[in-house]
């Protein structure tokens, strides 16, 4: 994949992660990093538990990692930047 694809693929992610997680308060472009961000953690996650050697093509295990990579950043940053106290 060029780099194109590559933010468009994770900026995808991101947008997936904002919709399960319906999250409204972050932008286009925070969603666009977080999902670049989280699928290369993923990968990295991915890549020493399993073994598997890189895969730089599209295919949908590929989006699975990046979207759940997006998300759990996606959950990390809600709880590092949330305001207020619940009561």
């Amino acid at each position: 994949m060029s780099w194109i694809s590559w933010i468009f693929f994770g900026a995808l992610a991101g947008w997936v992660a904002s919709l399960v997680l319906r999250d409204k308060r972050r932008g286009c472009l925070t969603n666009m990093v977080t999902g670049i961000l989280g699928a290369v953690l993923a990968g990295f996650i991915y890549r020493w538990a399993t073994g598997v050697p890189w895969n730089f093509g599209w295919d949908w295990a590929s989006f699975g990692v990046a979207c759940l990579g997006a998300l759990g950043l996606l959950l990390v940053i809600n709880l590092v930047t949330r305001t207020g106290s619940r009561k």
